[in-house]
């Protein structure tokens, strides 16, 4: 005799496979997707992959200590500009968004998104 067995997702009745978990491939991706959405250590580890992308993109981009490039080189290989660890306010206002050592700032240049790329100096201490 079988019991009734139902996805873990909707609560919908399963017929198929003893093993089957979900009704269906979209219940089972929204199932995974708002389990990993309330897990806080798989959020960390979100963050911390980007931020470590975003470090090696700038330090890969910036071997003279201050260089441009254009945005969509950068986003183009996982570059995500929302992910920074702190920044620093220069003189003129300018906000630099750093990843650690390596920072970014956004400029439009001739209608072009580009970021003028630097890593931090020890003068950026005091205004820090």
């Amino acid at each position: 005799m079988e019991e009734n067995r139902k996805c873990i997702g909707c609560g919908k009745e399963l017929t198929g496979r003893v093993d089957q978990k979900f009704c269906d491939p979209y219940c089972k991706s929204a199932y995974h997707y708002k389990k990993d959405r309330m897990d806080t250590h798989a959020f960390y580890y979100r963050v911390d992959k980007q931020l470590k992308v975003n470090r090696r993109l700038l330090k890969a981009f910036n071997k003279s200590g201050k260089s441009t490039v254009r945005a969509e080189v950068l986003r183009g290989q996982g570059f995500n500009p929302n992910f920074f660890t702190h920044y620093w306010k220069n003189n003129k206002g300018e906000v630099y968004l750093f990843v650690f050592e390596f920072g970014f700032l956004k400029r439009d240049e001739n209608g072009k998104e580009k970021y003028v790329l630097v890593t931090w100096q020890d003068y950026m201490d005091r205004h820090f």
